[in-house]
């Protein structure tokens, strides 16, 4: 009889535990959220402690500061997905200032539908991080601490419905887009004209990622419509365990005046090269280049337009899982005298950051 009672407990107990696990491995909502407070420096000492105006993350001078804090919750159950999370810092400030009050402190929100019970194909509308490029606003999961030129300077997220594809072999993603813009939730009056984007990703292994992304749009009132093309192509390899390179390659072009068959042309390329010579310490070395001599993008008024170089050198400590401290020094250099320095112009751009972020 002791036997038969002692079996019965255990029986019960077992039952209980399982039935707690099965529950907690089943629950639909996971939260998360990040926070980045950062320091810069800039030697061209700006009076109002701004960065040049092309620098949207990171582009307080001479104080502490808040680049990106956000809450995020996700849901995920059989073929529905959702995310919501609100944000607050720098970074939302200056990259959704032309965003309605209630949008600006939006950093995601979105449904999704699988459409397919055979096939890994979703349906995605509402706010979600951009298709393009390899660096996001999010700074733990980028090689450097500041952004590159061309990332500041295309879209960091975007409004409205796509369509992926990811193959049985997770070697290929394949995805389209029906947007409101260029990094844009709201529409600018008189403008009607849709914004379309594609993305191809490939992973022929777990150490290349290679990736194509495009956008075509109009960013102006429909009377005065100047159609965008644009082109993001980038590689990141794992050329040993501690060594990572990442190369990246803008060009977009945008017609000079409603209805012309010419175009003013921009492009970028970057390199970054990143090494880790231990499991807590990262180090890193990036290059790049921006030309925008029409201003397209970055308009300087100046002569030969925007022209500049960039480099720049990382240093990132792992205080813990999820606390990253880091270290930056980089400079810039133009054609022209597009910077300031002490109130005067000067042709080149010198800074150092650091930041302190936690993720959970």
């Amino acid at each position: 009889m002791k036997k038969i009672i002692i079996t019965a407990l255990v029986a019960i107990g077992f039952t209980k535990v399982t039935a707690q696990e099965v529950v907690k491995e089943k629950s639909p909502l996971t939260f998360s959220g990040y926070l980045e407070t950062y320091y810069s420096y800039d030697f061209g000492n700006p009076d109002n402690h701004l960065r040049p105006g092309f620098v949207y993350s990171h582009n307080k001078h001479n104080e502490l500061n808040l680049n990106l804090a956000f809450a995020k919750v996700n849901y995920a159950k059989d073929n529905i997905r959702g995310n919501f999370a609100l944000m607050a810092g720098t970074y939302a400030e200056y990259n959704l200032a032309a965003e309605q009050d209630l949008l600006k402190n939006v950093f995601e929100a979105n449904v999704g539908v699988k459409i397919s019970s055979t096939h890994n194909l979703w349906i995605d509308a509402g706010i979600m991080p951009s298709h393009i490029g390899f660096e996001s606003a999010i700074g733990k999961d980028c090689q450097t601490l500041t952004r590159s030129i061309l990332a500041d300077n295309s879209p960091y997220y975007e409004a409205g419905a796509k369509i992926g594809y990811t193959s049985p072999s997770e070697k290929w993603y394949l995805a389209a887009m029906y947007l409101n813009g260029w990094q844009r939730i709201q529409k600018i009056d008189g403008n009607q004209t849709p914004a379309f984007g594609t993305q191809i990703t490939y992973k022929p292994s777990g150490k290349t990622t290679l990736n194509w992304s495009t956008y075509v749009g109009n960013e102006q009132p429909d009377a005065d419509r100047k159609w965008r093309y644009f082109n993001n192509f980038y590689g990141q390899f794992k050329l040993t365990d501690k060594t990572n390179l990442t190369a990246g390659f803008d060009i977009g072009a945008q017609q000079t005046v409603n209805g012309s068959s010419d175009y003013d042309i921009w492009y970028s390329p970057v390199v970054i090269l990143q090494y880790k010579p231990t499991a807590k310490v990262q180090l890193a070395a990036r290059g790049e280049y921006y030309q925008d001599k029409q201003g397209a993008i970055i308009a300087t008024g100046s002569e030969n337009g925007f022209k500049t170089y960039g480099f720049s050198a990382n240093f990132d400590y792992l205080v813990s899982d999820n606390v990253l401290f880091r270290i930056e020094a980089r400079s810039l250099a133009s054609k022209d005298e597009v910077f300031i320095k002490n109130g005067n112009p000067t042709d080149t751009n010198s800074f150092l950051t650091t930041c302190l972020a936690i993720s959970f």
